[in-house]
């Protein structure tokens, strides 16, 4: 089985460079084109069913690819974004950039990024996307020929770290998806296979 596992069309708030993890923040006209054009360039491609989390940007994404196509959407609250809890709309290149906040380790040391307030931690969004991962995908591995998952930045690493097996801190291997970037996955019975992680359709 092939997995697509693609992060959402860029949205308002990604343009103006503020965090958005679980806040239901739309896509903007450039991440509508994004997602529009992954779905042409997609559009002969056969898929038996599209996963979504349930945030606007990315079930709306998952519609734009899907297109006139006759595909079930199914959206899962486990696909959701990381929760930024009391950082959430703030600017991430203030945090990054702040040696007092745990978010200036986000990326560089995310071994060492400790959840804010009313937030979710690293280990916390990877137990919820392994989960996603044994009780949704696997049990179909040999029943599907193709599937997709739209989800997020960091929720799509979460379930990389499930296929890879790595430590928090190689959370951000193989570097953050693009909006509407794709990674593409095979899963048999000797487990998974990462094809290629960045693929760009558009």
């Amino acid at each position: 089985m092939e997995i697509y596992i693609v992060r959402h069309g860029q949205t308002i708030w990604n343009a103006k460079g503020l965090l958005q993890g679980r806040a239901d923040i739309e896509l903007n006209e450039w991440g509508r084109e994004l997602a529009g054009k992954t779905g042409r360039e997609l559009e002969g491609v056969h898929f038996d069913i599209i996963y979504s989390s349930p945030l606007i940007r990315a079930y709306e994404t998952a519609c734009l690819i899907r297109g006139h196509r006759n595909i079930r959407i199914i959206r899962d609250e486990r696909l959701r974004e990381l929760c930024f809890g009391v950082n959430e709309g703030k600017n991430f290149k203030q945090l990054l950039a702040d040696p007092s906040d745990d978010f200036h380790y986000f990326f560089d040391r995310p071994e060492l990024y400790k959840a804010p307030k009313e937030g979710e931690s690293f280990e916390e969004i990877s137990i919820r996307a392994k989960e996603f991962m044994e009780e949704v995908i696997e049990p179909h591995r040999n029943e599907y020929e193709r599937i997709m998952i739209v989800g997020h930045g960091a929720l799509n690493k979460a379930i990389m770290r499930h296929i890879r097996k790595n430590d928090i801190s190689e959370y951000w291997s193989g570097g953050l998806q693009k909006n509407c970037s794709v990674s593409l996955i095979n899963l048999d019975d000797d487990g998974y296979h990462i094809i290629e992680e960045v693929k760009l359709f558009y």
